[in-house]
């Protein structure tokens, strides 16, 4: 299994909307290294959902349900989707200000490429951040 960090922004999707809905279409993504990220998960691997612009933590982890196939949203195949499902909101969220302070974090996708809206998460990352989160 490998892991992913995804983020939204909450006033455009929330965590909460995403439960409400029970699964989404991660979709839009117009940048080629996340669009390789995108690529490369597979079924089952973990999510963490990170509340960009505002909030700025992680509050959830999702899993995905569906492996990437071309975007619906444009007419170029160069562009992909993958299907996203919650699996549990965060006890305590993990604040960007926690993480960047977190030296085990320090090579994170999140933390060096700040920009990029889908990026990979190592194993020992998420155990930490599952750790910070205190969720089991």
């Amino acid at each position: 299994m490998q892991y992913w960090l995804v983020k939204s922004e909450p006033f455009k999707y929330s965590w909460d909307q995403f439960v409400a809905d029970g699964k989404t279409v991660w979709d839009g993504v117009r940048n080629y290294a996340a669009r390789n990220n995108l690529r490369s998960m597979k079924k089952g691997d973990q999510v963490l959902w990170y509340h960009s612009n505002e909030g700025l933590e992680i509050v959830g982890i999702a899993k995905v349900v569906k492996e990437s196939y071309q975007d619906p949203t444009t007419p170029d195949p160069a562009w992909l989707v993958v299907e996203l499902s919650p699996v549990k909101k965060l006890k305590k969220p993990v604040t960007l200000a926690q993480m960047k302070a977190e030296k085990s974090l320090a090579n994170m996708d999140l933390i060096r490429l700040g920009r990029l809206s889908v990026g990979t998460v190592k194993e020992d990352e998420f155990k930490k951040i599952m750790e910070m989160a205190n969720a089991k």
